[in-house]
């Protein structure tokens, strides 16, 4: 793990920015704010092991490496939408597809 100017962040093995002495990410932290709009206090009660410096010590990360992040958070969801893409359907959810429109149809 490397320090870094701010107190609760560290750097893992990877360059990854971590809240220190958790496996926490800060892009995960940083996905939910964006996602949900969560302020430092509500992020604190979705992840009760956290205290309210380290999250504010996350946020102040994540707003000075805005543009790093926000392109891992883009890189990712990329990975989903290729993952999501090059996987096949399975029978059942075709099944309930099916059965949904023939309910809809009669209704």
């Amino acid at each position: 793990m490397k320090a870094t100017s701010y107190r609760h962040v560290v750097l893992d093995d990877e360059g990854v920015p971590r809240i220190k002495g958790t496996k926490t990410k800060i892009v995960e932290l940083a996905a939910e704010h964006l996602a949900h709009g969560y302020s430092p206090e509500e992020v604190c009660l979705q992840h009760p092991y956290l205290s309210l410096g380290q999250v504010h010590s996350a946020m102040s990360y994540y707003w000075d490496h805005e543009d790093e992040i926000s392109a891992d958070l883009e890189r990712r969801r990329k990975k989903v939408e290729a993952l999501k893409a090059s996987t096949p359907t399975p029978p059942i959810v075709e099944k309930l597809r099916a059965l949904k429109r023939s309910q809809a149809e009669a209704a």
